[in-house]
């Protein structure tokens, strides 16, 4: 068999991902703030972008045709201009507000100074904003009037640095002992100071010794309390009283009024100082329903609007041959910034589109609410616009609208369907029913989840048992046995 070189030539179709491309689709599946985000970035760094403020009256057409000022005409002499006079009636009105400014009286009872304003000796305001104090920093504080030496004290620091968010120790003690390059003895002894702190049940090392900590120092060290802790953990979470009773030889009121003070206790010391705040969501879509019709708005305010510049546009209309290399660098960035004004205006078309879709798909849902959320899948939205499921996908992720509902993501939408003899029902319907099931249980006798199915049948609804326990652990509700109140 011989070999031989040939030159063959082959026709074929391939996708390439150009930056452009790239950029488009990065744009696309951005939520809100990095969307943003990303705009203010490419105005730092081109040039030819600039932001059309809210208050300027700007038509493109104009702007486009009219040349930049020269700069020598910054630097003549401002033209004088007349002042009116005013009226007789005016002149009699007038108020000296120079001497009234004079001598006004400011809230501090001291006179304001003769052309000072009263705001210059006031702080930013970016001064007077406070934050919560941080658990380290409230240990800290606790730190500096305990006496301790050089050594035992900087054992101290590392301990707090390695402290979760709920105020549990993370590692063991010979690991941290292994990094304070000392001995265990000795980071034993500053740990259990550490653990004397407040928030009491700090620096534990899991749950049933950060109780113990707490019951220790309300002086219950050798009480009930602490022996059902210590050695009963395990019933204590399956609510075994009985058991419990049996082996401390108590009775079972006993060991509820046991009980009753270990609820009472803090199962995360760290919690009052966790970051709390409140995250709001700014929607990118309103969903208005205007007489019969719904009315798709998209969300544009704080977001920054884009235009070429006039000013490198007419710089690029001169047939200035000295400037060849500023004028391939600006033509660069002028293809960039047309791409990118375009790459938006296309990202807000898809949304509005993919929007449009799911309005028509969940029609009953926006009339009557969640019991009406029809089963949807990606498919059946990038088959209605002509798009790609990935498409769709990139469209429907971080982004949220507003609705007479509520505000939802867009990816609330897509749900799997549960045949039913009334047709199919979206499993977020189902979930639905199971949550305000169980709220409207006695506490003293919930429901299982075979009487949640069995109430689920009388509804045509007929799912298993293990499909309502499913729904029920991604509602992150327990089950009938830990959620029953004995007392």
């Amino acid at each position: 068999m011989g070999l031989e070189t040939k030159l063959v030539q082959k026709l074929s179709q391939s996708l390439l991902m150009t930056p452009q491309l790239q950029q488009a689709i990065k744009l696309l599946q951005l939520g809100r703030l990095e969307y943003k985000e990303a705009i203010e970035k490419e105005l730092l760094e081109n040039p030819i972008l600039e932001e059309v403020k809210e208050d300027e009256d700007f038509d493109p057409r104009k702007q486009a045709d009219r040349p930049e000022p020269e700069v020598e005409a910054a630097a003549s002499p401002e033209p004088q201009i007349e002042a009116e006079q005013p009226a007789k009636g005016d002149q009699e009105a007038k108020v000296d507000w120079e001497d009234y400014l004079e001598s006004f009286i400011d809230s501090r009872g001291s006179a304001t100074p003769k052309g000072q304003n009263d705001s210059e000796d006031r702080p930013p305001l970016e001064a007077t904003l406070t934050r919560e104090e941080s658990l380290q920093e409230h240990l800290l504080e606790q730190l500096r009037h305990v006496e301790l030496s050089d050594e035992e004290r900087s054992i101290a620091m590392h301990i707090v640095g390695n402290l979760d968010k709920d105020g549990y120790l993370c590692g063991s003690v010979e690991e941290l002992a292994q990094d304070c390059q000392l001995d265990v003895e000795s980071v034993k002894s500053v740990l259990e100071t550490v653990r004397s702190f407040d928030p009491p049940g700090v620096a534990a090392s899991d749950l049933g010794q950060c109780l113990l900590i707490q019951l220790d120092q309300m002086g219950l060290s050798e009480a009930l309390e602490s022996r059902i802790v210590r050695d009963h953990m395990d019933k204590l979470e399956k609510r075994k009283y009985d058991q419990i009773a049996k082996a401390e030889n108590v009775s079972v009121e006993t060991v509820y009024k046991a009980v009753t003070t270990i609820q009472g206790l803090e199962p995360r010391p760290g919690r009052p100082f966790a970051d709390d705040t409140t995250r709001y969501v700014i929607p990118d879509i309103y969903v208005y329903k205007v007489g019969g019709e719904y009315v798709i708005s998209l969300n544009e305010d704080g977001l920054p609007k884009l235009r070429v510049s006039p000013y490198y546009l007419e710089l690029l209309r001169r047939n200035d041959a000295d400037n060849l290399p500023n004028r391939t660098y600006l033509n660069e960035r002028l293809k960039a910034a047309s791409w990118l004004i375009k790459s938006i205006h296309q990202r807000q078309n898809t949304i509005y589109r993919v929007t449009e879709s799911i309005v028509k798909f969940q029609r009953e849902f926006f009339d009557s609410g969640i019991e009406k959320l029809k089963p949807l899948v990606l498919k059946d939205v990038a088959d209605d616009i002509g798009m790609h499921e990935s498409t769709v996908s990139r469209v429907t992720t971080n982004k949220y609208v507003h609705t007479s509902q509520g505000i939802f993501e867009l990816k609330f939408f897509f749900t799997t369907g549960i045949k039913t003899a009334g047709g199919d029902v979206s499993s977020s319907t189902v979930k639905d029913k199971i949550k305000n099931l169980i709220a409207a249980e006695p506490p003293d006798d919930p429901i299982s989840d075979q009487k949640i199915v069995e109430i689920l049948k009388q509804q045509n609804i007929d799912i298993a048992r293990r499909t309502v326990a499913k729904y029920r652990e991604t509602l992150g509700i327990l089950s009938s046995s830990k959620r029953k109140k004995l007392f």
